[in-house]
């Protein structure tokens, strides 16, 4: 089946339509109406610099629950400690543009500048949330994501300082676990992820949570 082209018009094709890599549609914009649809119907946008804009739902979903979070010893030990200060959307602006630099000098980025714009209005707008790490005032790590209801979109981390990201997420884990939040997408396994107690689900499973959840 051929991958569907997507225009100005707001929509996007039956999530059963991707690839077996979870390739959707190419295509179409990153307005805050076309991401907003994009969040509540499961799918993210992900693209390397030269290349079209791409979307995707793979199936199965790497997600984690909030009460199975997985703290190492080491990590509690940080956290016991208060190792570093955490605030929310206090520096959103700094925290994208560090996981964009952080990326590009891993692997390359999908964080453009087009993106950066784009999840800076949905900032504005109330929905992409940044979580800051701090030491001695200074900015050490964070991540930025997208926040509908009781779930929790995670797009990006950084680290300047040695555990300051993990140290973000776990304590902002935390808090949506306090405040109702029942998933958190990660998207795309990585051993990191799945070493906080991040799973596999199917996506069926997925979309329902979604559906049920998202506002």
């Amino acid at each position: 089946m051929p991958i569907a082209v997507l225009n100005h018009e707001l929509w996007f094709p039956p999530v059963e339509e991707a690839t077996a890599d979870g390739l959707l549609a190419l295509g179409g914009d990153l307005s805050a109406e076309r991401l907003l649809l994009a969040y509540r119907s499961g799918i993210f946008p992900w693209f390397n610099e030269d290349e079209p804009l791409l979307w995707w739902c793979p199936n199965p979903r790497c997600v984690l629950f909030p009460n199975e979070l997985y703290v190492s010893k080491s990590m509690n030990h940080l956290l016991k400690k208060n190792a570093f200060t955490i605030t929310i959307n206090k520096a959103f602006e700094e925290v994208i543009h560090h996981c964009g630099e952080t990326r590009k000098k891993q692997e390359g980025t999908w964080i453009t500048d087009d993106i950066i714009d784009a999840y800076s209005e949905l900032h504005r707008l109330g929905y992409a949330v940044s979580v800051e790490a701090w030491n001695n005032n200074q900015l050490a790590g964070g991540l930025y994501g997208i926040r509908m209801g009781n779930l929790f979109f995670g797009e990006s981390m950084f680290s300047k300082e040695s555990n300051a990201s993990k140290y973000a997420f776990i304590r902002y884990v935390q808090q949506l676990l306090q405040e109702g939040v029942v998933l958190i997408d990660c998207q795309v396994f990585t051993p990191h992820l799945e070493s906080l107690g991040a799973r596999m689900i199917d996506r069926d499973l997925f979309l329902k949570m979604v559906k049920e959840n998202a506002e």
